[in-house]
């Protein structure tokens, strides 16, 4: 391929181009040639998480860069997948714009672009009603394709979809959110607060008796009934522990800091220094 012709491609055109020839069995390369569609999923996961690490720190520039590793990642994906004859990545993009048209009806009138231009007489909550709605219609249509007869089709769970890859917390909030929109949830936060503190009682009695299994049952239903609280008051549970995490890091360093300049190590000092030290850490702000 001359330079000039490569050049004179769109940004997405080059891109998908050199994937194909990192993937040439003759002249591409040795590392990108290994790869499979399973072999890419840590990778992947990777580059999600630095793409959210890039948004926390605020970092534009990182964050460009981020955003075109997950891209290569998804057109990784799609080369694999075109080499063994499934889809290519003109499939994704159209299947994804297609998807979008389709899911706002408020937005593309009789689901065409062309109709676009009209202000929509809903609000955000109304919005996600629908798009769960479009969503199982969907899902309902991809069975009979497939075959499934209507009995299939009912015998069907709304929690079929939500990935098991998903961070736990993120899965226990879909998980819930589904089940929601099925009238399986409590209208008012009290009941769901009561929930928490039954759940840590019941944490509770299985520590007491010592055994391992249900105090790791027990456990998960606390921090499940934790994602409950936080869907309740509109908190991402992920986010919220994410923040936890990066306050807890903050204060650590801070009192390692201290305790440096005084020649001292965590480990040299007593828990009741290291608690007046984690107040005077919060008294800055951290």
């Amino acid at each position: 391929m001359s330079e000039i012709k490569f050049d004179q491609r769109s940004a997405i055109e080059k891109l998908v181009s050199l994937m194909a020839m990192l993937r040439d069995k003759e002249y591409g390369c040795p590392w990108d040639l290994e790869q499979s569609i399973d072999s890419l999923i840590p990778y992947t996961l990777e580059e999600v998480y630095e793409v959210v690490d890039a948004i926390e720190k605020n970092d534009m520039h990182d964050l460009e860069e981020e955003l075109g590793d997950l891209l290569f990642q998804v057109v990784f994906y799609a080369q694999l997948a075109e080499e063994e004859g499934l889809f290519s990545f003109d499939d994704v993009a159209n299947g994804i714009t297609n998807k979008l048209v389709r899911r706002h009806p408020h937005v593309f009138p009789g689901g065409k672009v062309t109709n676009f231009g009209m202000k929509p007489d809903l609000s955000a909550d109304q919005v996600v009603v629908n798009w769960e709605t479009i969503k199982q219609a969907e899902k309902a249509e991809k069975l009979s394709k497939k075959g499934k007869s209507d009995t299939d089709i009912e015998a069907t769970s709304v929690l079929d979809d939500v990935p098991m890859a998903l961070p736990a917390l993120e899965r226990s909030r879909k998980l819930q959110k589904r089940a929601a929109n099925e009238g399986f949830d409590w209208q008012e936060l009290s009941p769901v607060l009561a929930k928490l503190k039954e759940e840590i009682g019941e944490l509770e009695d299985a520590i007491g008796k010592g055994e391992i299994e249900s105090v790791q049952a027990e456990l998960g239903d606390v921090l499940f009934a934790m994602v409950n609280v936080a869907r309740h008051t509109r908190v991402d549970a992920e986010l919220a522990l994410r923040s936890t995490n990066q306050r807890f890091e903050r204060r650590f360093k801070w009192i390692e800091t201290k305790l440096h300049e005084q020649g001292k190590t965590v480990a040299d000092v007593k828990l009741d220094e290291l608690d007046k030290l984690w107040e005077q850490a919060k008294a800055t702000g951290l």
